[in-house]
Formats: structure tokens, sequence, C-alpha cells
């Protein structure tokens, strides 16, 4: 029995995608598992229900951004961080318009408020900004290696490596990363640094967001400890927080970790439900798979082209156009 061209591609894409899996599981099972964090890695600690919403973290953020800014030379750039005076920021008629605030290029981190069901006058508060992923998607994504983690946790980015192509954007998978647009010449990628990039003044010293906060909302301290100490909030307050530290697992971990109120689900508070498993863990593994069976790109998209080719609607068994299914 003979088999047709299309049966043929069809057999050989099958195989070819057969030998992507059996190389994702050979990659996978040599050494792409889930990074562990360092006993060193420092993180945050946001107690969400202790959260005023003054919102001076966003104005100590923009003019720490904008310091560092000025101290590396880029004059244009300290002048779009520069925020409005600190009385400004007591506005909260920003909280109003409808749909979560989000962080931009020139405003690394925002506050959203949720009302408090059981306490109407005391709503809640949530902080917006990078999490410093313990094994960062950005980073995984950047080709050019303009990301970086230092060893204590921070991501930060090199301006001067980056090609522009944003795949940092779509691999990040709580869209932090937020693109210049409006910069023509010199676009950069913009978000938090946890203020460990030069210039800045609080680099190796508490984050400008933590140490301008009145209500000691934000702890700083080693990640392992901070998660010690939420555990423990939990255990003895039940019916304040929620059994459950957000950044703890979710991606890999974060390095930044919530203590959530009881009242809300993780999605009712602007977070997202996301699996422990990091990213890159899934995407290397993949790539690595497909290379490592010398695969390269060019015969994969070629493989797949002709599949789509002869498989379209209207072409007989040999490949070609028989006037059927054509609209």
């Amino acid at each position: 029995m003979g088999v047709s061209r299309r049966e043929f591609l069809r057999v050989v894409g099958a195989s070819g995608v057969a030998g992507s899996v059996v190389g994702v599981a050979t990659s996978s099972a040599e050494g792409s598992g889930a990074v562990v964090p360092s006993d060193d890695l420092m993180g945050v600690l946001v107690d969400v229900p202790k959260c005023i919403g003054c919102r001076r973290c966003e104005f100590a953020c923009k003019e720490a951004a904008m310091q560092a800014s000025a101290a590396r030379g880029e004059t244009k750039e300290a002048e779009r961080f520069k925020p409005d005076a600190i009385e400004a920021f007591e506005d909260k008629s920003v909280f109003d318009d409808e749909g979560l605030r989000r962080p931009e290029p020139h405003c690394y981190t925002k506050i959203n408020r949720f009302p408090n069901p059981e306490q109407p006058d005391k709503p809640f508060f949530t902080k917006v900004n990078c999490l410093h992923c313990v094994d960062p998607a950005c980073l995984s994504a950047c080709i050019v290696k303009a990301f970086r983690k230092l060893d204590d946790g921070p991501v930060i980015y090199d301006a001067w490596k980056c090609m522009g192509c944003r795949y940092c954007m779509v691999a990040c998978p709580f869209g932090i990363p937020q693109y210049e647009y409006d910069n023509l010449w010199t676009p950069q990628v913009r978000k938090c640094t946890l203020c460990a990039d030069e210039g800045n003044p609080n680099k190796g010293k508490v984050p400008a967001c933590i140490k301008i906060c009145p209500a000691e909302v934000m702890t700083y301290a080693k990640r392992s400890d901070l998660l010690a100490v939420a555990h423990e909030k939990i255990r003895n307050e039940p019916d304040v927080y929620q059994d459950h530290v957000y950044g703890e697992h979710e991606v890999g971990g974060t390095s930044w970790l919530y203590l959530l109120p009881h009242q809300y689900s993780i999605e009712e508070l602007g977070f997202l439900e996301l699996d422990s498993k990091a990213p890159p863990r899934l995407t290397e593994a993949i790539q690595h798979g497909v290379f490592m069976k010398f695969f390269p790109p060019a015969a994969w998209f070629a493989l797949l082209g002709s599949m789509m080719w002869v498989s379209r609607p209207g072409a007989d068994q040999d490949g070609e156009p028989t006037g059927e299914g054509h609209h």
C-alpha cells in the first residue's frame, strides 16, 4: 500500500516532534531543574493589610531613579523621572479610575486600592513592581544578556547591551518590563532595580521605597528569614492573613513576598495565579532539546512550512490544489 506525500510529511513531522520531546526530557534530566534560592538572597516582605495607601513609595522610587540617572549622566532621563512634590502623592483620586494601576517606564511602582468588606473605612492597598524572580524569565529570554541577576537577588538591566527586541516584555509572567516608546533615539526597557543600579544612592542599602514607608509595611532582609517571619504571622493571626505567602513558590519563587488579607482571593487583589515552575525551566528545556538533537531552526521551520503547504485546504494527496475547500 503506497503512502501519499501528505502522509509521509505527517509521519516525518511527528517523528521530528517526538525527537524534540525526547530531547526536552533529556535536557531536563541533564540539569535543567529548578533553581534553588541562595541563602544570601535578599528579599522584601510586604504586609498588605498594614498598607495605608500613602503612595510615598511611589515618590521615593521616582526620586531614587532620577538621582541614579543623573549620576550616570543621563540628564534627559533624570528629568523624566523627576517626581512631583511629595504632597502631590497624597491625592487619593488616582484610585477612583477603573482598572489596576500599572508600572510605567518612568514610574517603577504603583499602588492600587481595594475595598475592605469588613471595614469599609479601611481599604486594602497593594504595591505593584518587579518581583525580582529567583529564576527570571526576562533574563532567560534576553539573547544579548542585557539582564543580570546579582548574587543578592536584584535583577538589573544594562541598556548599552539591549537591542530593543523586547522579548523580556513577552517573557515576564507578571508583565512588568516597560519600553520607552516616547524616547525616539535612545529607548530603554525600564523596571524596578531594587535600587541596585549604578548611581543609585541606595545601592547596597535599604531600597528607597522601603526606607520611606511610614507604616513599616515592607521589611528588607534575607529571603529565608522573611519566609519564617511570614509563616509565623500567618500562624499567629489566621483571621488576618491568607494561609499563603505569595512569591514563595510562584514561578520558582520571587524576592518580593506578600502577606495577603484573607478577605480576598489572590486574583481579586490583582495578583496572578501562577504555577510553581519557573518559565525558563520549560522554555530552555524545549530549546536545548531541539538543538541537542541537531534540529536547526531553518530545518524546523522548513518542515513545518512543508506540512502546512501540503495539508492546506483544497490540496490533493500529491499536494496540488484541487479547487475543493477554497472560499
